[in-house]
């Protein structure tokens, strides 16, 4: 008898123990995930910043300098980081072209530990039109931090209110 309340002790207190450390590896994981939401969040903040003063290479360091960065809309697919920054330096070749940007209804879903996506809005203010939409963003974390591997951007048709 005295062997079963030792089993039976020994299994209650692995089963205590199991759980405090799962607990623990929760809390652990959701303080990663807000730091790595936090850090993704400053990715785009910066972004906004570099787009708002002109700067489309400062704009660019958010995505991953990669022949493997994809970006997608409604005018094709560009494939790698050159053709990207290409793109956006032949669609917005001046600071009226470029306007005001901002980003909205950021909803940013940490998947691991190196992998996430982003949803949200963004809106340019210029001075002939309004053009706004919606994008999802792929990030993935590097040595040098979370970048952009893959940018699917939507414009909607209503842009020019």
């Amino acid at each position: 008898m005295t062997y079963r309340i030792t089993a039976a002790a020994a299994l209650c207190a692995l089963t205590l123990a199991g759980t405090a450390s799962g607990q623990q590896k929760q809390a652990n994981s959701s303080s990663a995930q807000s730091a790595s939401a936090q850090a993704i969040t400053k990715v785009l903040k910066t972004q906004e910043t570099a787009w708002n003063r002109g700067d489309i290479g400062e704009f660019m360091f958010g995505y991953w300098r990669s022949k493997y960065t994809e970006f997608e809309n409604a005018s094709g697919i560009y494939q790698g980081w050159d053709d990207v920054l290409k793109r956006y330096e032949k669609t917005y070749p001046n600071r009226a072209a470029m306007g005001q940007l901002t980003f909205s209804g950021l909803e940013i879903h940490v998947l691991s530990a190196k992998s996430a996506y982003v949803i949200g809005k963004y809106r340019l203010e210029r001075e002939k039109d309004h053009p706004e939409g919606v994008f999802t963003l792929i990030f993935r974390k590097f040595d040098d931090g979370w970048k952009i591997v893959n940018d699917h951007t939507t414009a909607f048709h209503s842009a020019n209110k």
